[in-house]
């Protein structure tokens, strides 16, 4: 499926289905709206499967690895030979997410969308090793940054195809929240100084660098903010870009998913600017302690339901909301109706 498929393919929610579901729950013999955000995150998955019998039995975290040529204006602690590490923990099953995933009785695919070197174990999508230094000129051509985003859309299309009924997108990339810095820094409008973190833990001057290069990125590249393919290219990277294609992707298959952390909300911006009807299908998991997280739910008009403080990424925060809707889910089918306890039904008096 094209990008510009993708784009056609999307509808709007089942409103009919939704409606099902939140009645359902008012029905159910507890305090109405009880599980408050939880219910509602049900009733949106309902009108995203077109059903008033949601099924997320069924899950999957997705994580896009990819390298970032601006490492080499000295934005983090690390070299992006990590990059591949992680990636291989990913496929022995040995990284935090990994370990997030068996707890949740999510599957875990890792797919390679611009790691610098192979990792044998990791699906392969990529159409070169890892982006340009985009402090010295665009991360990428227009045509690469489609191939990734495409890259995301098919593994949704995929997903769909092999009976998933909720998925997370999840990334991992040394340099990465330069990246996702940089792009939330022209989409908004914002210095780059506002936007910026310290990522998996800068110095006072490994910050300082960080947003150096990020502001000679943007004043080398000229990205345009009103568009967003533009600026993937111009300052992004591949997982950026192959998340956003995760998300419009799951958007044109009915399939909802979640979003993890700052650099996945990023990403989602880029796939809302990119196709606006794909925000019916996302789901904010946590706020993370990422420098601009909050701006960038706030833009997006989300209202992540977890605050713990995360920041690790990898999708870990996406995870870490399954259980949660699991417990939802298990409530609404197998808790009784207040007919079938014999207690008169709550009337509706609306939220406070």
């Amino acid at each position: 499926m094209t990008l510009s498929e993708a784009v056609n393919r999307i509808e709007k929610p089942d409103a009919q289905a939704a409606a099902a579901c939140r009645a359902h729950w008012n029905r159910i013999g507890k305090p109405l709206y009880g599980l408050g955000r939880l219910e509602e995150m049900l009733v949106q998955i309902a009108g995203m499967q077109r059903t008033a019998q949601p099924d997320i039995r069924k899950k999957a975290l997705v994580i896009f690895c990819a390298d970032n040529g601006v490492v080499a204006e000295g934005v983090s602690q690390t070299g992006q030979d990590v990059t591949a590490i992680v990636a291989e923990n990913f496929a022995v099953g040995k990284s935090c997410s990994a370990i997030m995933c068996r707890r949740a009785g999510a599957d875990l695919f890792p797919v390679d969308v611009g790691i610098a070197v192979d990792v044998p174990r990791v699906e392969k999508r990529k159409c070169r090793c890892g982006t340009r230094n985009m402090a010295a000129g665009p991360a990428m051509t227009v045509e690469e940054a489609v191939f990734a985003i495409e890259a995301g859309i098919a593994k949704a299309a995929e997903m769909k195809a092999a009976g998933y009924g909720l998925l997370a997108g999840g990334e991992m990339g040394i340099g990465n929240t330069t990246t996702s810095a940089a792009v939330v820094s022209v989409l908004l409008g914002l210095d780059p100084a506002a936007v910026t973190g310290r990522g998996a833990g800068l110095s006072d001057a490994g910050l300082e660098r960080k947003i150096r290069a990020i502001r000679k990125a943007i004043e080398v590249n000229q990205p345009d903010p009103e568009d967003p393919l533009d600026v993937l290219a111009k300052v992004g990277g591949f997982d950026i870009a192959a998340l956003a294609g995760l998300f419009i992707g799951g958007a044109a298959c009915g399939l909802p998913v979640v979003i993890d952390g700052f650099i996945s909300a990023a990403a989602a911006l880029l796939a809302a600017g990119i196709a606006p009807a794909c925000r019916d299908y996302l789901l904010a998991s946590h706020l993370s302690e990422e420098h601009a997280a909050a701006m960038v739910m706030e833009a997006l008009g989300m209202d992540p339901v977890i605050r713990a403080g995360m920041h690790l990424g990898e999708g870990t925060g996406a995870v870490a909301l399954f259980p949660l809707l699991d417990m939802a889910s298990d409530v609404y089918e197998q808790m009784d109706t207040f007919e079938g306890i014999a207690v008169e039904q709550y009337e509706d008096f609306g939220r406070k």
